[in-house]
C-alpha cells in the first residue's frame, strides 16, 4: 500500500475524554473549533495562514473572545479535520489509501488552496493521488470503496472518476502485461500443476489469467461495482464472458445465499437492488454467463417479484442457452401456498420461448453453428433440450401432489422435437404411473390415453421395451403396441418381409381387428385403454416367450446363412 509522510514536528495532539482534543503546547490556545460533538481547542495563526474558510468563519464569528465556531458538515467529521489541522501544525502526518480521500475532501471544505500558502494541503495531496493512488491497482480500489461515504464531495472533486478510469484501464490491459499483485483464489493455475511451474530446473512466471480482476471487485457496495462494470464495457477490450464471469463472482461472494435460491426476510431490499443490477449488466452476447447462473437469477427475481423487465430477460437469455442446463437447474421450487413442490409453469414457459427462438433462427446461422459446434447437428439443440426436458419429468413426476394435467402439457411441448430414442419420456410416464396421486385421479381411459400418447413405442430400445411389456401400470394398449414393434423390429432384422403375429399383437397392425387375449370378440376403446388384468399378463408373458424363441430361431438361420 502506497503512503505520504507530512511535516516533522511530533504530534503533541492530546484528548480529554472523548469530545475534547487540544494541543499540549505552553502557548494557550485562543480558539474553538466545534465540529460534531468534538471541541478543538486551537490556536489561531497555523490554522487562519492556511484555512481560507476558517479565516471568513473567525471573520463573522460572534464570540469576539474565545473566537469559537462551529462546524456541523464538514466531510470526515472530527478524524479528517484533525488530519488538517495537524498539518497546519506542521506535525507529523501519515496519509495512505483509507486516509487521503477524507483528508482531501476536508481539505476543500476548508479551502487549503495555493493561494492561500504555497506547498498548502491540497496539492500535496493531489500529486499523492496522481502520482502514487491512481497508478496502484489495489489502493485505486480502496480508496473508490472509502469515496462512498463522502459523496457529493468525492464527485464534485472528480476523485470517484478518476477511480473508475484507474480500475477500468487496469482490467482492460492485455493479461500478459500485469506486473502488480491481485487476488484469485477460485482456481489452481496452470503454473502450479504438478511439474508445469519447472522448466529445466527454472521456475517458469505465473501466468496471469484472463479474469485476474474479478476477486478484487467483489469487495465494492453495488453502486460503484456497477459503474465499474460499466466503465469497463465503455472501454469496450474485455470479452463479455470474462464479465459475466466477474458478476457471477460477485454475486456468489457477496450473497451465496443466492445460489440456493434463499434469501433472509430482513434483506429484500438489498437483494432486490442486488438482483435488478446485476440483470442490467448483463453482457448482450448470447453464452456470456452460464445457464445455470441465468436461473439462479431467475429464482431469485420471481421470489422477490422484481419488475417484469427483469424476468422476461432472463427468460429471453435462458431460452436461447436452454440446451445447456440441466435438471438440477430447473428444480425451481413452487410459491409458498402451491399444492406441488416445483414450479412446473416456469420451465413450460422456457420451453415454449426456446421453440419459438429456436424457429426465428436463420438456416445460414444454424449451418455456422453445427459446423463450429458437431454437438449441435440436425436440430441438435432440440434433441439436447427434449432429452432435459424428460429427465425434468422424470423428476417431478415423484411430486405426489403434481397435476397429470401439467405433466401431459410440459411433455407435449417438446413433442415436435424430433429425437432418435424416446426412453427418456417412457421413464417419466412410468414415474408418473407409479404416483399415488395418479392412481388416484387418472381413472378415465381419456387421461389414460393422452398421457400415453405422448410416447413413440418404436423410439424405445430393447431395454425400454422388455420392462414396458411386463409393466403393470400400462394400458392394455401401450403394452400390445410395444409387442408389436418389438415384433417388427425382430423380423426386420432377422431379414423375414412377413412373419405370423399373435392375435393380441395383429390387433394393433393396420386392417386387422382388435382382437385381445382376454376374449374373442372385438373389444371397446375402454378395454383397449384399461390396464392389463392378471389374465392378460399371463397370455402375453406365453406371447413374448414365444416371439423371443422365434426371434432366436431366425437369428441363428440367418447366421447359419451367412455361414454357408
Amino acid at each position: 500500500m502506497k503512503f505520504m509522510k507530512l511535516g516533522s514536528k511530533p504530534d503533541s495532539f492530546q484528548t480529554d475524554g472523548d469530545n475534547v482534543r487540544y494541543v499540549a503546547t505552553e502557548l494557550e490556545t485562543d480558539m474553538i473549533v466545534n465540529i460534531g460533538d468534538v471541541k478543538f481547542y486551537m490556536h489561531k495563526f497555523p490554522l487562519l495562514s492556511k484555512c481560507a474558510h476558517l479565516q471568513k468563519l473567525v471573520a463573522t464569528s460572534k464570540d469576539e473572545n474565545r473566537g469559537e465556531i462551529h462546524i456541523q458538515d464538514i466531510p470526515g467529521g472530527p478524524a479528517a479535520f484533525e488530519i488538517c489541522a495537524k498539518f497546519c501544525y506542521g506535525m507529523t502526518v501519515t496519509l495512505n489509501a483509507y486516509s487521503v480521500v477524507a483528508a482531501r475532501c476536508a481539505a476543500e471544505y476548508l479551502e487549503m488552496y495555493e493561494t492561500i500558502e504555497k506547498g498548502n494541503l491540497i496539492y500535496k495531496i493531489d500529486v499523492f493521488l496522481n502520482s502514487s493512488i491512481f497508478g496502484s491497482w489495489k489502493d485505486s480500489i480502496i480508496v473508490l470503496q472509502t469515496t462512498k461515504s463522502l459523496h457529493p464531495w468525492c464527485e464534485k472533486l472528480k476523485v470517484v472518476s478518476h477511480c473508475l478510469d484507474s480500475i477500468a484501464s487496469k482490467a482492460s490491459i492485455d493479461a500478459s502485461k500485469v506486473d502488480w499483485s491481485y487476488t484469485y483464489n477460485r482456481k489452481k493455475l496452470p503454473s502450479n500443476k504438478g511439474n508445469s511451474s519447472q522448466w529445466n530446473g527454472v521456475r517458469k512466471p505465473q501466468t496471469v489469467p484472463k479474469d485476474w480482476w474479478v476477486e478484487d471487485l467483489c469487495e465494492l457496495h453495488i453502486d460503484l461495482y456497477k459503474r465499474v462494470i460499466a466503465t469497463i464495457k465503455a472501454k469496450g477490450r474485455v470479452p463479455g464472458d470474462i464479465i459475466g464471469e466477474s458478476l457471477n463472482a460477485y454475486t456468489s461472494r457477496r450473497f451465496p445465499c443466492l445460489n440456493k435460491g434463499m434469501i433472509w426476510n430482513n434483506d429484500f431490499v438489498k437483494f432486490k437492488s442486488l438482483v435488478e443490477t446485476i440483470v442490467q449488466l448483463l453482457p448482450a452476447e448470447k453464452g456470456t454467463v452460464s445457464c445455470s447462473f441465468l436461473l439462479i437469477l431467475l429464482r431469485v427475481v420471481i421470489l422477490l417479484d422484481c419488475e417484469e423487465t427483469e424476468r422476461n430477460e432472463l427468460t429471453r437469455r435462458i431460452s436461447q442457452q436452454l440446451p445447456e442446463a440441466t435438471v438440477t437447474d430447473l428444480l425451481i421450487r413452487a410459491p409458498a401456498g402451491e399444492a406441488t413442490i416445483y414450479d412446473v409453469d416456469i420451465v413450460h414457459n422456457l420451453v415454449k420461448e426456446f421453440a419459438t427462438h429456436s424457429s426465428r433462427i436463420d438456416h445460414i446461422e444454424n449451418e455456422f453453428e453445427e459446423s463450429q459446434n458437431p454437438k449441435f447437428g440436425p436440430d441438435g439443440s432440440k434433441v439436447l433440450v427434449a432429452k432435459l426436458i424428460e429427465g425434468y419429468l422424470a423428476e417431478i413426476a415423484r411430486d405426489p401432489n403434481l397435476s397429470p394435467s401439467k405433466f401431459v402439457n410440459l411433455a407435449a411441448s417438446i413433442a415436435s422435437f424430433s429425437r432418435p430414442s424416446h426412453d427418456g419420456l417412457y421413464h417419466a410416464i412410468d414415474m408418473l404411473t407409479i404416483s399415488s396421486k395418479y392412481r388416484k385421479t387418472v381413472q378415465s381411459a381419456r387421461e389414460r390415453k393422452r398421457i400415453c400418447r405422448l410416447m413413440d413405442c418404436r423410439k424405445l430400445s430393447p431395454e425400454a421395451c422388455t420392462h414396458a411389456m411386463q409393466n403393470k401400470r400400462l394400458p392394455l394398449r401401450v403394452v400390445l403396441q410395444v409387442l408389436f414393434f418389438e415384433q417388427v423390429r425382430a423380423t426386420s432384422y432377422a431379414g423375414n418381409s412377413t412373419t405370423e403375429l399373435p392375435g393380441s399383437i395383429r390387433a394393433l397392425h393396420p386392417g386387422e381387428s382388435h382382437i385381445s387375449s382376454r376374449s374373442t370378440t372385438t373389444n371397446t376403446e375402454e378395454d383397449w385403454d384399461s390396464v392389463p388384468t392378471a389374465e392378460d399378463f399371463k397370455a402375453l408373458r406365453g406371447e413374448l416367450a414365444t416371439l423371443r424363441l422365434g426371434n432366436d430361431r431366425s437369428q441363428n438361420d440367418a447366421v447359419k446363412s451367412a455361414a454357408a
